[in-house]
């Protein structure tokens, strides 16, 4: 059983956010299945895991939680490189270049950004070159 049904970020401005996730998205090799210029956007698959990025239900500003990031899960460390390199040409902000966390195990491979609204996130890959 996966452990996620879904998980979901907040934006401020939909039509930015798509532009960022869509391409990090396709990169990672997730697909956008739902789009609402005035509610938000889903990425993933319709019955199993799924990825929103969504405006706050409340009608409040959306914000960047303090210690939180969302990891993605790649297959090689030259998507988690692609990753990073989008990420900032769409915008995102670098907060950790591609390359090996060791302190984390020997094979630990990751890249840290930024979204436009803030949210930290990462790519990661955990198998040997």
């Amino acid at each position: 059983i996966p452990m996620y049904s879904h998980t979901t970020l907040g934006t401020n401005n939909v039509t930015r956010a798509a532009a960022f996730y869509d391409r990090l998205m396709a990169i990672l090799g997730h697909e956008r299945f739902f789009f609402d210029a005035e509610t938000g956007i889903g990425y993933g698959d319709l019955k199993g895991e799924q990825f929103w990025i969504v405006a706050p239900f409340d009608g409040e500003r959306a914000t960047a939680g303090n210690g939180v990031h969302i990891a993605f899960l790649t297959q090689d460390r030259a998507t988690v490189e692609a990753f990073h390199e989008a990420a900032l040409e769409e915008g995102g902000e670098d907060e950790g270049q591609p390359g090996l966390r060791a302190q984390y195990h020997p094979n630990y491979y990751g890249a840290y950004v930024r979204d436009p609204e803030g949210n930290k996130l990462q790519a990661v890959c955990h198998k040997a070159e």
